[in-house]
């Protein structure tokens, strides 16, 4: 019978193992084999068996383990038996291995005493040999622990021994892998340390050793607080004092030159290369550090290898380069990487230490006098790089990554962006040869779709010269084409969506979800809160979000919005890859979901920016800072949003969600798309979302949108198409019984009317529209009906009431705060006054209004007020001192393609030239003025341009043709209802006869 404790317990019988129980049947075992030959108390097995709360049946149990034990022994119950106060396990000691282990080391160390050191190797190996694994294995609790650690302790002196004898015996060369497996496993063990030492000594490592001691005084300090032992200190001075072993070749010497080849065809990047050579020349007393980086395919690794190549001459101690895989899956560990540049420093494998403080502190060691340039490519972070930077201001490190490492104490920071248009013309010319100057246009395309990103632009001069039957303009053309653009852009292992794939597949989900769905837009560039709705998540935790895209280099920052967020672009070939990543990723209900979070949240921020206020309950994702804050300068705010703004409204009517596609194309025609006459936006959205509509069959949103259509050929001066829009609008609302629907109509047909002239209609438009919006309306809508039929009882003479319906708008706007409506009236009030002939009110009323539209008005409006105001100060005499403000007002209208301002302004520069006694330039300026009035069909305008030629025909001396103009301008005066029907109208005597104008 054998008995094993020295790894996992076991018991032979005729050299079969036999089954030994759970492991409280093997404690019980274990507890009588160390005893064994002694009696063991029965108190004795129940504590280690159960420690200090054993169950009341704990003897029993015990009794039941003796008698199974018993059975296993073959019943023999003089092998263990029960003696007071326990029991005695009887057995032979040499059955027990333990037992004969500790028998061979005493015989071992004896031989070590008496001086026959390779007896002592050979006895102590035999004993160290009886050792499986870690002893007691299979039993368990406190005691079994204990026992654990004094036979580890115990194997760990034999081990000392047999290494000292194989000292003695001038093996010490051989051991430096054991020895330094053992310092790992037992760091603060003094002697073994000094047996390394000794050993790397011996083995001509003198470097090696001196580091492992310094390796020890450091731990010894962090950890005791205390100074090396008497051996270690011996071993050190050993080293310092005696030549070092010849027995092995000189180790940690070595001149590594680890860097990759660089390329031949390096292009640009002069300011950029010549920033990394400043910041790893060497200077001071610290390691230079330079960190580079740079978007997927902006060639980091290219430029850090050509400057490494241009400055390796100033560390001629070596080079060492690692890729560590920074946006890999599993990025490199720095451990590995050591373990690398330690063997290429020339440092053993069986020398180099298994714990990783241990490799950098002999890293350091052996960098710390030496000029050696170190490379790190493609780095996922400070925490990587740190281990591997070296101690003294004789190295430089290079670094790459896709994030910008600004943590790395004492980095130059280069950050790589596109290359420059000619710079990237250069590569490409490089690659395609005297074909590209044949092409120029053509290669202009090419450099502008690669983004200017020298691994796109060198795969695709790369597949030129492949292709030499291809013209530059066929690669040009296939790259333009959106949904392919990444599949041109691959050549064998080069890989344009590679490359982003890996910058992604290092991100986390939310990062990942939030471009995918950036993709979903289509946007350029973007304010931080755009990511709240994509995510559906706050604005504060959305920026976080972006954020970590800007440190992927996955997306730009791009300065601030006047809401203070950040705003951010995305690079043209990573805007591809997000689209082709929300393609194939997003399911198509998340997509829906994403795009009418946005679209609501937009509307948002496009009511308050308009200066209404934002539905109350809100999304919960747009924080009241951002809300209010595009308030801040709605114009500027608008202008950096209508690419985004258009393109969420086009997207939504595409995936036909009608409600948020028709509320946004509303909102945005009653913002800035008239404020500004973004006639080509407007009819964009109007045009997507009123598809949808009509495809949704939602004849309610069909009749807000065919409403907005109506206003938007009102705006353009095209009667005709606005008028037959309106019907359409009033027709949809009336068959889903919207009244207000139908009520807002009216009053939005009563502008197109009066502008007509139909001033009886207007009027009869506006009562139908009155009594639904006082109802059911707004302040704003209740104003604008007031205002105008103020407007239309102005045109058709009834002065009185025109000015209390203007008051009535003046009092609804200054109630509600709407300073450019209460502006609008103010100015409306004093075209009333100069009708009436009282010039000084007028005067008044126009001055205030542009005083106050300069503060809160869009450029078309203040021209309008600046022409009301010069319409009186014409009548006074003052004419010449608007004159410049006339002609500004022209340029205004002329910009914004308003035909009817334009008429307008023309005609009163007309007005102005004749109060001013010059009728030549007031024909010219009048007959252009007619030229706009006929294009737009508006036959009371043309009359009153009709009337004002017939002055100036009369000062020119031609009476017949004055009293022809004048005639035809009193007969439409009269057809339409217009209150110079009922005014004289004289003409002057040449050449100097006072005359008025209206």
């Amino acid at each position: 019978m054998e008995f094993r404790l020295l790894g996992s317990m076991a018991v032979l019988v005729a050299g079969e193992q036999v089954p030994l129980g759970g492991p409280k049947p093997r404690t019980l075992l274990a507890v009588l084999l160390v005893n064994a030959g002694r009696v063991v108390p029965v108190d004795t097995l129940i504590t280690a068996l159960w420690g200090e709360n054993p169950p009341n049946s704990a003897r029993s149990v015990v009794h039941t383990y003796v008698s199974a034990l018993r059975r296993m022994l073959g019943d023999r119950d003089d092998a263990l038996r029960r003696q007071a106060p326990g029991y005695l396990l009887d057995v032979a000691p040499e059955s027990i291995d333990l037992v004969r282990f500790e028998r061979v080391v005493s015989a071992g160390c004896r031989a070590l005493a008496a001086g026959d050191a390779q007896r002592a190797s050979a006895t102590l190996t035999e004993a160290l040999g009886l050792w499986s694994g870690p002893p007691l294995g299979g039993a368990e609790g406190e005691w079994a622990e204990t026992e654990r650690t004094k036979l580890a302790e115990a194997r760990l002196v034999a081990v000392e021994a047999r290494l000292e004898a194989d000292f003695r015996l001038g093996r010490a060369g051989a051991l430096t892998g054991e020895l330094t497996e053992l310092v790992a496993e037992h760091p603060l063990r003094e002697p073994l340390r000094a047996k390394l030492i000794l050993a790397l000594h011996q083995a001509g490592r003198q470097a090696d050793a001196l580091a492992t001691f310094h390796q020890a005084r450091r731990l010894l300090d962090d950890e005791l607080g205390v100074e090396p032992g008497p051996q270690l200190q011996a071993a050190f001075q050993t080293v310092l004092a005696e030549p070092a072993g010849e027995a092995a070749a000189p180790a940690a010497t070595l001149r590594p030159s680890l860097l990759p080849a660089t390329i031949s065809d390096f292009t640009g990047r002069r300011e950029d290369v010549d920033h990394v050579l400043r910041g790893l020349r060497p200077a001071g007393s610290a390691a230079r550090v330079c960190a580079v980086s740079g978007k997927p395919g902006s060639g980091k690794t290219t430029l850090a290898v050509h400057a490494a190549h241009r400055i390796r001459d100033q560390y001629p101690d070596g080079q060492l380069y690692a890729t560590l895989h920074g946006n890999h899956p599993e990025p490199a560990d720095p451990d590995e990487v050591l373990a690398r540049f330690l063997h290429a420093l020339g440092v053993a494998d069986a020398a180099i230490p298994g714990e990783p403080a241990e490799r950098v502190d002999l890293y350091r060691s052996l960098l710390a006098d030496r000029r050696v340039l170190v490379v790190l490519d493609d780095a996922a972070g400070e925490k990587q790089v740190r281990p591997l930077l070296p101690p003294g201001g004789g190295c430089a490190v290079l670094v790459t990554s896709r994030v910008r490492l600004a943590a790395l104490e004492g980095a130059a920071l280069v950050d790589l962006h596109e290359l420059r248009e000619e710079e990237t013309l250069e590569l490409l010319a490089k690659l395609v040869g005297p074909r590209l100057a044949a092409e120029p246009e053509a290669a202009l395309e090419i450099v502008r779709l690669c983004g200017h990103l020298p691994l796109a632009v060198r795969i695709a001069g790369a597949r030129l010269a492949a292709r030499p039957d291809w013209t530059l303009a066929r690669l040009a053309q296939r790259l333009g084409r959106k949904q392919r653009l990444l599949n041109e852009l691959v050549l064998g292992d080069l890989e344009v969506r590679g490359s982003l794939a890996v910058s992604y597949d290092g991100l986390g989900e939310q990062e990942r979800a939030a471009l995918r769905r950036l993709g979903m837009t289509g946007v350029q560039d973007f304010a931080g809160w755009l990511a709240a709705p994509l995510l559906d998540v706050p604005v504060a935790e959305a920026e976080d979000v972006i954020e970590r895209l800007v440190d992927a280099q996955l997306l730009d920052p791009a300065g601030a919005d006047v809401t203070g967020l950040s705003r951010y672009r995305i690079h043209d070939l990573t805007r591809a890859y997000a689209v082709e990543l929300c393609d194939a990723e997003e399911p198509a209900g998340e997509v829906r979901a994403a795009l009418d979070r946005v679209g609501r949240d937009a509307l948002t921020l496009v009511r308050s920016a308009s200066g209404r206020t934002p539905s109350p309950e809100g999304s919960g994702r747009l924080d009241h800072a951002t809300v209010e804050g595009v308030r801040t300068d709605p114009d500027a705010w608008f202008e950096a949003e209508e690419e985004l703004l258009v393109g969420v409204v086009e997207r939504a009517g595409e995936l036909d969600l009608v409600p948020t596609a028709a509320a946004l194309a509303s909102a945005l025609s009653s913002s800035t798309f008239a404020a500004r006459n973004q006639f080509r936006q407007w009819q964009r959205t109007h045009t997507a979302a009123l598809a949808a509509a009509q495809r949704a069959g939602d004849r309610a949103a069909e009749g807000l949108l065919l409403n907005g259509m109506g206003t938007l050929y009102f705006e353009q001066d095209r009667f005709d198409e606005s008028l037959a829009y309106y019907h359409q609008a009033l027709a949809a609302f009336e068959e889903v019984g919207d009244c207000l629907g139908q009520a807002r109509t009216w009053l939005s047909l009563s502008f197109v009317l009066r502008e007509r002239g139909s001033f009886a209609d207007a009027e009869r438009a506006l009562t139908e529209a009155v009594p639904v919006l006082r109802s059911e309306g707004t302040d704003e809508e209740l104003a604008q009906a007031e205002h105008n039929l103020g407007m239309i009882l102005t045109e058709s003479g009834d002065l009185s009431r025109a000015a209390d319906s203007v008051a009535k708008a003046l009092a609804h706007w200054r109630a509600s705060g709407n300073r450019r409506g209460a502006a609008l009236a103010l100015r409306s009030t004093g075209i009333i006054h100069r009708a009436a002939g009282r010039l000084t009110e007028a005067a008044d009323c126009c001055a205030r209004a542009a005083a106050e539209l300069r503060i809160v008005g869009s450029r078309l409006v203040i021209a309008y007020a600046d022409q009301a105001l010069a319409k009186v100060r014409i009548r006074q005499g003052r004419g010449e001192e608007v004159r410049a403000s006339l002609e500004e007002a022209l340029i205004t209208c002329n910009e914004l393609q308003d035909g009817f301002g334009q008429a307008l302004v023309l005609r009163t520069l007309g007005e102005l030239d004749l109060a001013t006694g010059a009728p030549a330039a007031a024909t010219a300026h009048l007959t252009r003025s007619l030229e706009w009035w006929q294009a737009l069909d508006l036959p009371v305008w043309q009359a009153r341009t009709h009337r004002d030629l017939a002055v100036a025909a009369a000062l020119s001396g031609d009476e017949r043709r004055a009293i022809a103009l004048r005639d035809k301008a009193r007969a439409v005066f009269e057809r339409y209802g217009c209150r110079e029907a009922t005014e004289p109208l004289p003409l002057p005597s040449p050449p100097h006869a006072s005359h008025r104008v209206r």
